[in-house]
């Protein structure tokens, strides 16, 4: 059986999440603003769940937007966390990482054009470092 076609949310998703440095985290909230939908925060964990291994997308990049990683413990916790800590992300016990410090924050010009991500990286702006 044929794999489905992507939709072009999909295919933006995907394109935002290889765009994640090494070292760098972003929300799950972040990714869907920047691929053009703010509110699809639950679709970007759909995307992963479903392609990312098969896609070879740095899945474990994707953290939960209080700034920890969102998967329970025994069900890819571990994993994520010692692959964000392989590529120097600083991981608490609890999976807490510093937002301020490790958060990906792409530049204008590589975010797309849609209003969502124009807003979202005013949010970015406005927090400071």
């Amino acid at each position: 059986m044929p794999a489905p076609r992507e939709t072009p949310f999909t295919r933006e998703v995907k394109r935002v999440l290889r765009s994640i440095p090494r070292g760098r985290v972003a929300t799950y909230g972040q990714i869907a603003a920047l691929a053009g939908r703010e509110r699809a925060a639950r679709g970007v964990a759909w995307i992963l769940h479903s392609s990312s291994e098969a896609a070879g997308l740095p899945w474990h990049r994707v953290i939960g937007g209080g700034g920890a990683i969102s998967l329970p413990r025994g069900r890819g916790f571990e994993e994520q966390r010692r692959r964000l800590l392989a590529e120097g992300v600083a991981v608490g016990p609890r999976g807490r990482i510093d937002l301020k410090r490790f958060r990906w924050e792409p530049r204008a010009g590589t975010a797309g054009r849609s209003r969502a991500a124009k807003r979202f990286l005013r949010g970015l702006l406005k927090e400071g470092p």
